[in-house]
Parts: structure tokens; sequence; C-alpha cells
């Protein structure tokens, strides 16, 4: 068994002094450098649309189909695209199209990844501290199966290795298709319209009062530090609930992706 490190409310050390550091360094910055702030998501605002579509489809397509989701959780990059297109420069229907297509695409790209690779994928440097977390992911394909798919779409570790822990455990790939195309239509346009209306807000704050427009900014960053922790200390719970009640982490792994196979192969016809 991999010993853990040291954690705080489910967080790493260097996770909780990261946050406490970083988070009121951005709130001073926002209030103090309020004209550069300013000037950066004017930038922003205004990037052409062709660097837009390929910079949001990218990222998520590579959400699944790599592994980038660990990195870089998609639906960041699918918010800030809908605030660029708040700003009229980017038309949202293209871009929510753009999301959907790319979502779905990268999803099966990450599928058929873990059904050439089998058991392997459990063996990706990125998981080794995630065994919980994908023990977890696999009892619920087990017992969800293509709903599992749809539900893993919202939540940013789910959505980076649901779709090849499905493909390793041998979904039908039609059964696989269907959620994943529902959850990508629902995912990507919710998360887009978000952005795109957290752009107007900023509009319209900046409009009024300044003041309102940071406001809103140093909301935005307190909102995206505590889902962070939230995250963390939920992944924090499942890696010790999984670590006291297993011996060998990777033979336990083999064995749930093995019966989850068992339990998926036999659901549907080809």
């Amino acid at each position: 068994m991999t010993p853990s490190s040291p954690t705080i409310l489910g967080l790493k050390r260097g996770e909780l002094a990261t946050i406490a550091v970083v988070v009121p360094v951005v709130i001073i910055a926002i209030i103090l450098a309020k004209p550069f702030i300013a000037e950066i998501l004017n930038r922003i605002l205004h990037l052409p649309p062709w660097l837009v579509f390929v910079v949001v489809g990218a990222l998520v397509f590579a959400e699944a189909a790599v592994f980038f989701g660990f990195i870089f959780p998609g639906e960041t990059a699918v918010i800030l695209g809908g605030v660029v297109a708040s700003g009229g420069h980017v038309n949202i229907v293209a871009l929510s199209g753009l999301v959907v297509v790319c979502a779905i695409a990268g999803d099966s790209v990450g599928y058929w990844v873990g059904h050439t690779y089998g058991d392997r994928v459990l063996e990706i440097k990125l998981l080794e501290s995630r065994r919980g977390a994908i023990d977890n992911a696999l009892g619920l394909l087990r017992r969800r199966g293509g709903i599992a798919v749809f539900l893993g779409r919202f939540t940013a570790f789910l959505r980076a290795v649901i779709p090849g822990l499905a493909g390793a455990s041998r979904m039908h790939y039609r059964t696989f298709l269907v959620a994943n195309a529902i959850g990508g239509v629902v995912w990507g346009v919710t998360f887009t319209l978000v952005g795109y209306f957290l752009g107007n807000a900023y509009h319209r704050a900046e409009k009024y009062a300044g003041w309102a427009s940071m406001t809103l900014l140093i909301v935005i960053v307190l909102i995206a530090a505590a889902l962070f922790v939230r995250g963390r200390i939920k992944e924090g719970r499942l890696e010790r609930t999984f670590e006291h009640e297993v011996v060998d982490e990777n033979l336990a792994l083999r064995e749930d992706l093995a019966s989850t196979r068992d339990r998926l192969e036999g659901s549907t016809g080809d």
C-alpha cells in the first residue's frame, strides 16, 4: 500500500498552503490593480473568434481523450468561452455546438483508449494518487451503467476517467454513446450559457459601478476556491476509506474492474 501524504480536511498541506496564499493575493490584486485587471478582461473579451473556438474546443476534447481533465477542468474553458461570447464577438450558438461536439468526440476517444488498453489504464501515472476515487467510479459504473456516464459528465474527476473506465469495462459502445451524447449536450449548453450570463452580469456591473464588477470577480474567485476545496475533501475521504479497507490496492482495483466488466458486457447487445 502506498503511504498517503499528510492531509488537512482532505487537502495536502501544499495545496492548503497554496490556496491560503493564492486566494487572498488574487483578491488583493483585483482590488489594487483594477485598471490593469479591467484591461486584461477587455483583451480576453475581444479575443479573435477563431482563437476562442480552437482553444475551447481543444481543451474540451482533450479532457477525457488524453486525461487532460486532471490538469485543467474542461468547464473552466467552456465558461470562459461563454464569457467571451457575451461580448458579441463570438457566436454563442456556434460555440455551444462546438463544445457539445468536442465533448462527445473526446469522451469517445477516451472510451476507445480504455477499450484498447484494458487493465493498463489503471497504471496511468495521473491515477496513482486517486485509487479510492477510481474504485468509487468503477462502483458507480457497475451499479448505474449508462447513467453513470451521464452523471460523470458533471464532475471534473469523473468526466476525465469515466469514458476510459467504461471502455476498459467493455460497456457496449451504443450504450456509452447515447449516455455520452445526452450528457455532452446538457453539460455543453449549460456551462456555455453560465459563462455567457456571467459575462453579461459583468458588463452590466461595469456599466453601473466599477466596484460592482470587482465584487463580481472576487465572488467568482471565492466560488472557484470553495469548489476546489470541496472536491479535494471528497477525494481525500475516498482515498482514506479505500486505503483502510484494502491491503493490495492494485489487486483490488483490477478485481473491481473485472467485476464491472462482467456486469456490463452482457447488459445489452452490440
